[in-house]
């Protein structure tokens, strides 16, 4: 993977460059029909340590080089016309790291969202936040706020940064209000259907994921979205996160174009 041109190669390796936003590459997007784009592509940005560890150098070094790879995909879905991008930034499970990675990951969390924010209004991004709040820094929830708070007019893109979260602890936190609900009488037992307990996630109208990309090679969903990836489309790219990039996302969504999506349904098609 050494000869791998990531786009913080193409930055300069300088933190505060501005990538090329949307509309600025040198090739254009691929042209989608309409209803060939996904509304609501999540991504589980993986690989970050590995690709660093690869090259002699420290896990943390590998979560650096992902920012370059992040702005770059999401201009690229900017430009594509994906309008909601959901990004796996850190898990319930991730606290489980060693103490030295967990606090550059919060640290560099909050630095990344005071040097982006602005360039994300730019670009017409809503900076959202999906996740829990215990344990999580005081600074990066902050962050998250004030990043949403900017960028709360905009309707290009929303950008959902899954932050603290879990699968397993979005369904539970969801049953959870629901039974208080059941208990306080504002609702009843048999009123509960699926639309009601969708009523109860992080972000309810946010709509469900029709394409899911993981980076790296591992093939599994690591507690992410479980309710809202009932339906969608799985892509498990080779590619490490730092290296992915908007023509990488492109690629993922040109297959995607060319997949028939049945919802359970089927097609008696009988060949002769």
């Amino acid at each position: 993977m050494s000869d791998v041109l990531t786009p913080m190669d193409r930055a300069g390796a300088d933190p505060f460059a501005p990538l090329a936003g949307p509309g600025q590459w040198h090739e254009p997007a691929p042209v989608f029909a309409k209803g060939e784009v996904p509304a609501h592509v999540a991504l589980v940005m993986d690989g970050n340590g590995r690709w660093a560890n690869s090259r002699g150098l420290a896990r943390t070094e590998g979560h650096r080089a992902g920012e370059y790879a992040l702005m770059d995909t999401i201009a690229g879905a900017i430009d594509a016309g994906v309008r909601y991008l959901s990004v796996y930034t850190f898990s319930t499970e991730n606290w489980k790291r060693s103490p030295q990675e967990v606090r550059f990951i919060m640290s560099y969390a909050t630095d990344v969202l005071a040097r982006r924010t602005g360039q994300l209004k730019e670009w017409g991004v809503h900076v959202r936040w999906s996740g829990r709040q215990p344990r999580l820094w005081k600074s990066v929830i902050t962050a998250l706020q004030r990043a949403d708070e900017q960028t709360r007019d905009n309707s290009t893109l929303d950008l959902i940064m899954c932050v603290n979260y879990g699968g397993r602890a979005e369904i539970t936190d969801a049953a959870r209000d629901i039974a208080r609900r059941v208990s306080e009488g504002s609702l009843r037992a048999e009123g509960v259907t699926e639309k009601t307990f969708a009523r109860h996630l992080y972000l309810p109208d946010v709509p469900d994921v029709d394409l899911m990309i993981r980076t790296s090679g591992e093939q599994r969903i690591s507690n992410y979205l479980l309710w809202q990836l009932a339906y969608a489309e799985m892509m498990f790219v080779d590619t490490p996160w730092p290296a992915f990039d908007r023509e990488a996302l492109w690629d993922c969504l040109l297959q995607y174009a060319g997949r028939e999506r049945r919802f359970g349904g089927a097609i008696d098609a009988v060949h002769r």
